[in-house]
C-alpha cells in the first residue's frame, strides 16, 4: 500500500500555481455545500476566478469563505497529490488589479458565455497530500502550467 505524505508549503504552492483547472467549494443560502470546476490563475498569494456575476459561483463569492482544491491522480500507479487553498473571496472590481492579473496569467474560461466578474481567493490555509513515494509530484503532471 503507498504511504500517504504530507506536502510542504513550497511543494504545495509550487502546484497549485502549475494547475490549470480545480474545484472551488462554498456553501450556499440553506447551507448546502456547493463544488463548481473552474480554471484559474495564481497571482501573488492569491487564486483568481472569472464567473457571471449571476453564477451560483457569482452569486455566493462575495466576502465569503471557501475552499480551492486542485489536484492528480496516477491511477494505474496508485499515486497521486491534492491541494486545498482556504481563505475568504473577494471580488476584483478595480482595473488595475484586473490588469495585474492579466498580466500573470488570464484565467480564460471554457464555458461559453460572458465571465465579466473576477473573483479572488486569498489562501490563509494551504495544505497538501502526496500518495506514494519515488516521484515528482509537479514533473509527474501530465498538464500544467508553464511556469
Amino acid at each position: 500500500m503507498p504511504e500517504l505524505h504530507e506536502l510542504r508549503y513550497s511543494e504545495c504552492e509550487a502546484l497549485l500555481r502549475a494547475g490549470v483547472t480545480g474545484r472551488v467549494a462554498f456553501v450556499e443560502d440553506g447551507g448546502r455545500p456547493v463544488i463548481v470546476p473552474v480554471n484559474y490563475a495564481v497571482v501573488g498569494n492569491a487564486i483568481v476566478i472569472r464567473t457571471s456575476p449571476y453564477s451560483l459561483l457569482g452569486t455566493h463569492a462575495r466576502n465569503t469563505p471557501m475552499a480551492f482544491e486542485v489536484d492528480q491522480f496516477d491511477y494505474v500507479n496508485h499515486r497521486g497529490w491534492s491541494v486545498l487553498a482556504r481563505g475568504t473571496s473577494k471580488v476584483i472590481k478595480h482595473e488595475d488589479e484586473i490588469e495585474e492579473v492579466r498580466r500573470v496569467w488570464e484565467p480564460q474560461p471554457w464555458a461559453g458565455g460572458s465571465r465579466s466578474m473576477w473573483v479572488r481567493l486569498r489562501w490563509d490555509d494551504l495544505t497538501g497530500r502526496r500518495l506514494g513515494e519515488g516521484w515528482d509530484p509537479l514533473q509527474g503532471t501530465p498538464v500544467r502550467r508553464s511556469l
